[in-house]
């Protein structure tokens, strides 16, 4: 009998993974991520979470998640165009559409749906995608799908932007520019203006994945268009919904045009089930919150300033980031796996991020400082930094 059900083709690649250091098994807590939380059995400060805004444990959330269940159970029960499309799902819409100022909001189950439905949807055969080249997994998988010719562009280098589209615009019905809003591993802002200006000037749309920017930037974290003033000249607008707002799902926003279209060819909301009602509930919760005041994004920025600074006066890289998100880099892979475990050892998580994620040779500590983080918490993670990178001769 074969041993084809063996796996072994897969054993051997997970036995490289051990062998270049960077294996590593799913860490497990118990209770709500919070800036503290009980990591495999270890009381620890949680520098690895999205949860920006402390929502994710928010009482008002947790209570209009209940009262959401009680109403309308814990499914949807069907795809949205069929019978799973409920009144909550039709208000979360028009709410986000207020918050964002846009015309109109078309809501997916995850920011990563919106990118691998979106995109194929809107550019098709005989159309162009130009990519930032730093650009999400997600988005890369999005442009896959889409039966549109592709191009990338160095990261953020607007002359590189230009020539392709000097070279390539003419050939193309239409063209379609994706970046997104904040990138994940540096904490960079895009060039969204010259970008726009540039869309602009060469009659192409544009298209920005805000998963980082939602809940962050912009008045009370309108985001990275509202964050530069852009409203109306951006076509497309991705948000999440599981980051800063503490739930699950993500959104499109921008003209009743888009979201008309997308009901029609956006293939995860024809082909899968609509986000259950409890998310729901709390994230409507969510969306009034940060409608009601300014105090979280206000207190995450406090906190990201406060803990940068401490990091940079020891002499870690912290490289170019403009936003929360703080990469700690140390370079080789096997030695940042190593740093991150010895955090852990000192009573903090700080997650170690290697290639394929990131390029060879740039693995980083990425902090992802919250609103729910205490000044002394903050103080405290600072100091374990502070011996791990004296003991492995980092600073």
């Amino acid at each position: 009998m074969s041993n084809v059900h063996e796996l072994n083709y897969l054993k051997e690649k997970i036995q490289e993974l051990k062998d270049q250091g960077v294996y590593r098994k799913l860490p497990v807590f118990d209770g709500a991520n919070e800036a503290i939380i009980n990591l495999n059995g270890a009381t620890v400060i949680n520098l690895s979470s999205n949860n920006y805004l402390g929502f994710a444990n928010h009482p008002r959330l947790k209570e209009a998640a209940i009262k959401a269940i009680e109403k309308y159970g814990v499914g949807a029960g069907a795809v949205r165009t069929i019978v799973g499309n409920m009144d909550i799902h039709e208000e979360l819409e028009r709410l986000l559409a207020e918050f964002k100022r846009e015309e109109a909001v078309m809501l997916f189950q995850s920011g990563f749906n919106c990118n691998a439905g979106a995109i194929q949807a809107i550019a098709d055969k005989g159309d162009l995608i130009i990519s930032d080249e730093l650009n999400h997994a997600s988005i890369i998988d999005g442009v896959k799908l889409s039966k549109a010719d592709k191009a990338v562009f160095k990261h953020s280098n607007m002359d590189d932007l230009e020539r392709i589209l000097k070279e390539k615009r003419k050939q193309y019905s239409n063209v379609l520019i994706i970046t997104d809003g904040v990138f994940s591993m540096d904490g960079d802002l895009a060039k969204l203006p010259e970008i726009v200006e540039l869309a602009e000037l060469y009659s192409c749309m544009t298209y920005v994945d805000d998963a980082h920017g939602s809940g962050v930037l912009g008045e009370s974290g309108r985001g990275t268009v509202d964050h530069f003033g852009l409203h109306g000249r951006i076509d497309f607008s991705i948000g999440t919904l599981s980051k800063a707002l503490g739930s699950i799902g993500g959104y499109v926003a921008g003209s009743k045009t888009m979201k008309e279209w997308l009901s029609h060819r956006g293939r995860p909301i024809l082909f899968s089930t609509a986000l259950p009602p409890a998310s729901v509930g709390a994230l409507i919760e969510a969306v009034n919150l940060l409608m009601e005041t300014t105090e979280y994004t206000d207190r995450l920025w406090d906190n990201a300033n406060y803990f940068k600074e401490k990091l940079g006066k020891l002499g870690f890289n912290t490289g170019h980031s403009e936003t929360p998100i703080t990469p700690v880099i140390i370079g080789d892979e096997a030695r940042t796996v190593a740093f991150s475990g010895k955090l852990l050892e000192n009573g903090v998580f700080g997650s170690a991020i290697v290639f394929p994620t990131v390029p060879k040779g740039t693995g980083r500590i990425r902090c992802m400082v919250t609103a729910g983080h205490t000044k002394e918490q903050l103080d405290q993670a600072v100091d374990a930094f502070k011996k791990v990178g004296q003991e492995m001769g980092i600073i």
